[in-house]
């Protein structure tokens, strides 16, 4: 046979994956198949692909195995926006995406050439789990991604896209990258099936229910981005690359931006008059930042604190902010971690942090206090503080407690504090202060309800405002809100050059 022929003809086989029907099958259960979506991904005719030709070994328990040229999983490299990426999409249509020794020898040498070059690791996930007919050589393969996982966590970011099942070993590789999305319907991670499940628990559950993405969404706050089809996946992930920049050794990502004017008037209306009446973070957020550049991240999951990336005056930040308008922004268990985790991803790849207070405190319950507030609320208190990138607070109304020196405070290194005339900055609420200063006292009174009533307006007059943290220094500059965004423009303006020097140490030890 001619050498160009033979070529071509591999190519081809490659090309192909599991066959004609199985990729119709893929299209029917309405998924892409592994190289349609790198089509998607990457910038058109940017993709080089490595190892078509690695194949699958016959090997275990069926003698007359089919040998496919790719071996269920298509790796290499190409450009998102011109910018290098590392690739690998699984090929659920070669024996259902299972991973085999050569399948992860593959996934290895991708990730190796993106730690060693300094770009982003995107892998896209659609598998059965291990192929076990390899046995134990296939449960190494997944340690050894697990391995290079760990190793590349906080130098390159990294990006699963769950796409189809990923279930037993395989879901641990995603949990260690920097964000997971998932598909509405189509994917679903579990370490355990609902067979298993019946079978040890006695419980009737669907893998949807088990672990569908919006179970994962809302409910266990392992995937960051539930999508609706896996073309809005993919343009999440390229979307989520533009805030972040290619490694820890260099700075976010600054757009050209032409000043105008600043000034936000409708910002001194969005906070209500009345301490206790709800309103939506997000409408700040919109005010201060550049118009549609917020993109929310884990949105389903600990609705009560909000995070996400945004742009300001072009620049890339990442924001933490308090969110009143559910459960009034307390801070508990999941919003804690949640924080916690954004926290330290931004502070990694050297994204400016901007956190939004607003907070009445740490949500008290037996619940609470027997799933360890104490260490899961240390994790956010862990994270802000450990951060050097630049840090900037606005207090816009509560912040009151052990929550106030969690959020960013001056006294766990926020480079710029301000407040809103309006902020409440104290040990605790009026009420809540009055009633033990003063219990003898209201309960002496002729009327201890009305005399409640001045000591807590009297309370409220002399310590709920934000004038004596000003005087302390740990609030730099009280403002009118509609002065955010030009305040915000200049602070990160003046500290892009911030540098930290930190004590010598291996790492920290985060109360996990």
């Amino acid at each position: 046979m001619d050498k160009t022929v033979q070529l071509q003809n591999k190519i081809a086989e490659a090309a192909l994956g599991g066959g004609e029907a199985r990729i119709a099958s893929q299209h029917k259960k309405g998924k892409l198949t592994a190289r349609e979506r790198l089509q998607l991904l990457l910038d058109e005719g940017s993709f080089e692909e490595l190892d078509m030709l690695v194949a699958n070994r016959n090997r275990g328990l069926t003698a007359e195995q089919e040998q496919f040229l790719g071996d269920g999983v298509v790796t290499g490299y190409g450009t998102i926006h011109g910018r290098l990426v590392y690739v690998f999409s699984q090929d659920f249509t070669v024996y259902g995406g299972s991973l085999s020794e050569p399948h992860a020898r593959k996934i290895c040498k991708v990730m190796d050439l993106a730690m060693q070059n300094g770009a982003p690791m995107i892998g896209l996930n659609d598998s059965g789990g291990a192929r076990i007919q390899e046995g134990v050589v296939s449960l190494g393969g997944y340690a050894d991604i697990f391995y290079r996982n760990t190793r590349a966590s906080g130098v390159i970011p990294q990006i699963s896209a769950v796409m189809g099942p990923c279930a037993g070993g395989a879901v641990y590789s995603p949990a260690i990258t920097d964000f997971i999305l998932m598909v509405e319907q189509t994917s679903y991670m579990f370490v355990t099936g609902p067979n298993v499940v019946k079978t040890v628990t006695h419980e009737e559950v669907t893998a949807e229910e088990l672990g569908g993405a919006q179970t994962h969404a809302t409910k266990s706050g392992v995937t960051h981005f539930a999508c609706n089809n896996e073309v809005e996946c993919i343009q999440y992930i390229k979307r989520l690359l533009s805030y972040v920049p290619q490694n820890c050794e260099e700075d976010a990502p600054v757009y050209p931006y032409e000043p105008a004017d600043e000034n936000r008037e409708a910002l001194n209306s969005i906070i209500p008059e009345h301490p206790n009446q709800p309103y939506d973070m997000k409408e700040v957020i919109a005010q201060i930042t550049d118009t549609d550049s917020f993109f929310e991240v884990h949105q389903g999951f600990a609705e009560n604190i909000i995070v996400g990336f945004a742009l300001i005056g072009g620049r890339s930040i990442g924001i933490v902010a308090n969110q009143p308008a559910h459960l009034a922004g307390v801070l508990d268990i999941h919003a804690s971690v949640k924080g916690a985790r954004f926290t330290r991803f931004c502070d990694a790849f050297n994204i400016p942090l901007l956190v939004l207070v607003d907070v009445p405190g740490f949500l008290p319950g037996t619940d609470q206090e027997w799933n360890a507030i104490i260490t899961n609320g240390a994790k956010l208190l862990y994270a802000l503080s450990e951060a050097t990138v630049p840090k900037i607070t606005v207090t816009t109304r509560k912040a009151y407690g052990g929550a106030y020196c969690v959020m960013n405070s001056k006294h766990i290194g926020a480079d710029l504090n301000f407040a809103f005339p309006q902020a409440e900055i104290a040990v605790m609420g009026p009420k809540g202060a009055v009633e033990i200063i003063f219990k003898r006292e209201i309960d002496a009174a002729a009327d201890p309800e009305a005399r409640m009533n001045e000591l807590v307006a009297d309370y409220t007059e002399r310590f709920a405002n934000p004038y004596l943290a000003a005087e302390k220094g740990y609030i730099d500059e009280v403002i009118m809100p509609d002065q955010t965004r030009i305040k915000l423009m200049k602070g990160f303006k003046m500290l892009e050059n911030k540098v930290v020097n930190m004590p010598r140490k291996k790492h920290g030890n985060i109360p996990l």
